[in-house]
């Protein structure tokens, strides 16, 4: 069991019924997998699904169809009380660090929760784990006896981060884990994610709209626009060359620290469609310089350009000099 993926998602679907026949379809038939070990980044603009496909993937929603599984387990098919026992396996940080703490609760024992829902250890086991815990995530033990609001951002961060690592979970969903951060402490929360997947071998699904925390943290990416997987690649690959026209236009608003690097602006026109009324064919469409008239006529599928290259569009091939096989 071993190589099994920790992760497989297949053409996950979550529309958000409104009546009378509508819907927000938010997610539309998406796949991907993550592997042990492997941090896993969904990118793209507000409203793209990635944060709908997070909370799919702990089964916080239900997906309207598709399938998720889970350790080689189908987890859509379980049980509340079955899916329960798998719980402490998935774990979560949230985008907002003070808003996900309870501000009652003092650290030691919000990072005891997790642990003791889990059956995990007696208490003094569990108070040693928590002390455990705070040097992990470079807090210190001090911090056991404060509340949320004696904590700076970051520091509440650490917590959330911690907590999230108690049971140590196979695979940890990142909701934006640094967008609400002051930018100074950012690249320290980063760094302090690479050092924990080093150190614990744990899987990452990463949501984030900052590419550059991407590029840090993820070993491959996956780019959705309107619900839809656009490109997958390896990070390295996407950064160097994105082939899909969304992908290049978000990789050319990326700031790098080199003045002297040339950055190629590839633009966009017009405003992102509503997931209520969705086009008839690519998503794209309407917004995308190499758009011809049969590109609206069906949705691109998401199909291997090059080695470990996956992307949705009909005219990728032609735009990035790519031969067809």
């Amino acid at each position: 069991m071993t190589d099994v993926p920790v992760l497989i998602v297949e053409a996950l679907v979550k529309h958000f019924p409104l009546g009378h026949g509508r819907a927000v379809k938010a997610v539309n038939g998406i796949s991907f997998q993550i592997d042990r070990g492997e941090a896993l980044a969904l990118v793209g603009e507000s409203g793209s699904g990635k944060t709908t496909v997070g909370r799919c993937v702990l089964r916080l929603i239900e997906p309207t169809s598709g399938a998720i599984s889970f350790r080689g387990e189908d987890i859509l098919a379980m049980a509340p009380e079955q899916f329960r026992q798998r719980r402490r396996h998935l774990q979560l940080v949230f985008q907002e660090p003070y808003d996900s703490l309870n501000p009652r609760m003092r650290i030691g024992r919000i990072l005891d929760e997790p642990m003791m829902l889990a059956g995990r250890g007696t208490p003094t086991a569990r108070l040693s784990r928590a002390h455990d815990l705070l040097d992990m995530v470079g807090l210190g033990r001090s911090f056991i006896d404060l509340y949320p609001h004696q904590l700076s951002g970051g520091e509440q961060q650490r917590v959330g981060i911690a907590r999230a690592i108690a049971t140590e979970p196979d695979l940890v969903v990142l909701d934006e884990p640094t967008s609400a951060l002051d930018v100074s402490v950012r690249a320290e929360i980063l760094d302090l994610l690479v050092d924990l997947q080093a150190r614990l071998g744990c899987a990452y699904l990463f949501i984030s709209h900052d590419l550059t925390a991407v590029r840090r943290v993820c070993q491959r990416v996956a780019v959705m626009y309107l619900g839809r997987i656009v490109e997958t690649a390896r990070t390295s690959d996407i950064f160097e060359r994105p082939l899909h026209p969304y992908s290049r236009a978000l990789l050319s608003s990326v700031l790098y620290p080199d003045p002297a690097r040339e950055q190629a602006r590839f633009l966009l026109t017009g405003e992102i469609p509503s997931p209520i009324d969705l086009p008839p064919g690519c998503p794209l469409y309407a917004r995308c310089p190499w758009a011809r008239a049969a590109c609206d006529l069906s949705v691109p599928p998401l199909e291997a350009l090059l080695p470990d290259r996956h992307v949705a569009c009909f005219r990728a091939r032609e735009e990035n000099g790519i031969g067809a096989r």
